[in-house]
């Protein structure tokens, strides 16, 4: 699979609007090259450079089947992360260059967990 955004490019900046700085909106999305025998999606965007542990942004899972995540939606259920309860929280690290990833699971099933279930 392959996951894009329009709004920035890979190892490159995300936009001041995406951020906790900005308007803390999820951005954009593409995703192509998804498996045929895929049922479900889930995405967890996570900060590995935040002091003391990973810091987690958004966790989104029971996604359909789709080729886009358009700005400033919530495409499944989501679950809790470090910023708010379930909402997407935009980076804002304290000091420093932070690596944000977005990270794409094709599942072969629907989740059988509530909204503000932990990505562990």
């Amino acid at each position: 699979m392959k996951l894009t955004s329009p709004a920035f490019t890979n190892n490159g900046f995300i936009p001041k609007k995406y951020t906790g700085d900005g308007d803390d909106i999820n951005p954009p999305l593409s995703i192509a090259d998804i498996p045929p025998q895929t049922a479900s999606l889930a995405l967890i965007v996570d900060d590995p450079d935040a002091p003391g542990r990973t810091w987690v942004h958004w966790v989104v899972f029971d996604i359909g089947v789709i080729r886009e995540i358009s700005e400033k939606s919530i495409p499944g259920k989501q679950g809790t992360n470090d910023s708010s309860p379930r909402n997407y929280g935009g980076p804002y690290p304290p000091s420093g260059t932070h690596r944000y990833f977005f990270k794409l699971y094709a599942l072969d099933t629907m989740l059988a967990l509530g909204s503000g279930s932990s990505k562990a």
